[in-house]
């Protein structure tokens, strides 16, 4: 095991926090002395103590005004994650912290019930998660996830979910419940079908085909499925976008959308790197890419353009994406949510 490729990890670097003055060097010597070839890096779990739940979005690219996130780093460890930097903040680095040392918000669904029952809260739709992954692999165990979809249900207000992850085939009895109201949607990401690609580039993530097995299931249910190409990586995973699409259709997803690869702060570091080691004939192919939807740069944050990027492959890929979507018949039946059955005192009520 090398420094530069951790099995099971997206990246082995950590680049230094832009936040913090004080920057750790270890020189190669001591490396040499001390690397263990049998030796993984441990994920580890700390409490968040946050006191807010609800995420205000002030984004215009998002449709939604408020998400949860119930865990902080996500150790599916995919490499091109733009959450990645937000690690930052909490004093850990973006890159292999961002995968094994994972904040938990163990008081989540009590917050969330704080939250509705709030005089000033409106019934509205809810992202799970806006940032990290909902439904990753310590949830299994944790169940924080499926304790705040019970909240959801018991109160009534619509969900919106979206994950890589096919653990939420556990949680099917209640998003049949929401379903049957018309209170819930899921998002499968599914950047891509190759499995060998994605498995260096999402490597705990559930694989491809088990994601189009999990798009079935729930569509088999009744739920809305949404799919999404997320992220369409230039000049690696653009060529499968009519596989995706036509496969998703198959399985019975309704709707499909994509977004750019987007690579904020260190994430420009930690991909190239990726990119270098994993596919060093395709690498320089895949950077320039990436740079001309980007105006020469590997990412640019305005506002609109940082979900699609610009230009003439932009367009390219866009033009290729709805023409699959037409042909599969994705997006024309919209998901309907509904505000009308939110229930402010869901105990008090059924007492009468």
């Amino acid at each position: 095991m090398g420094l530069d490729n951790i099995k099971g990890r997206g990246t082995a670097l950590n680049p230094d926090n832009r936040f913090e003055n004080i920057k750790m060097e270890i020189l190669d010597e001591y490396l040499e002395h001390t690397k263990d070839e049998n030796e993984k890096p441990v994920t580890q779990f700390f409490n968040d103590n946050t006191k807010s739940i609800l995420a205000k979005n002030d984004s215009d690219d998002l449709s939604f005004n408020f998400s949860i996130n119930p865990y902080r780093g996500c150790e599916h460890g995919c490499i091109y994650c733009y959450a990645r930097p937000t690690h930052e903040y909490l004093g850990f680095s973006s890159g292999l912290d961002f995968e094994t040392k994972i904040m938990v918000k163990s008081k989540a669904s009590s917050l969330l019930e704080k939250e509705f029952q709030k005089a000033s809260w409106e019934p509205q739709m809810v992202l799970l998660s806006g940032n990290t992954d909902c439904y990753q692999p310590a949830e299994r165990k944790l169940k924080i996830t499926r304790s705040l979809i019970e909240v959801f249900l018991k109160y009534k207000n619509p969900l919106a979910i979206i994950t890589k992850n096919s653990l939420i085939e556990r949680d099917l009895d209640l998003l049949l419940e929401l379903s049957k109201l018309n209170l819930v949607f899921v998002t499968i990401s599914i950047p891509t079908l190759d499995k060998e690609i994605a498995a260096k580039m999402e490597p705990r993530t559930s694989a491809p085909s088990r994601r189009l097995k999990t798009v079935e299931a729930l569509s088999k249910a009744g739920i809305y499925v949404n799919v999404n190409i997320a992220p369409v990586v230039p000049g690696l995973t653009d060529d499968t976008i009519p596989f995706v699409l036509k496969s998703a259709a198959d399985a019975g997803a309704k709707s499909a959308r994509k977004i750019i690869l987007r690579l904020p702060w260190q994430t420009k570091e930690l991909f190239t790197n990726w990119v270098e080691k994993n596919f060093p004939a395709r690498s320089a192919k895949i950077l320039n890419r990436v740079k001309s939807l980007r105006d020469g740069e590997l990412y640019k944050s305005g506002w609109s353009i940082r979900m699609t990027g610009e230009g003439e492959w932009a367009d390219t890929i866009s033009q290729i994406f709805y023409l699959n979507c037409r042909r599969n018949n994705l997006n024309i039946e919209k998901p309907f949510l509904r505000n009308d059955l939110f229930e402010k005192n869901p105990e008090q009520e059924r007492l009468f």
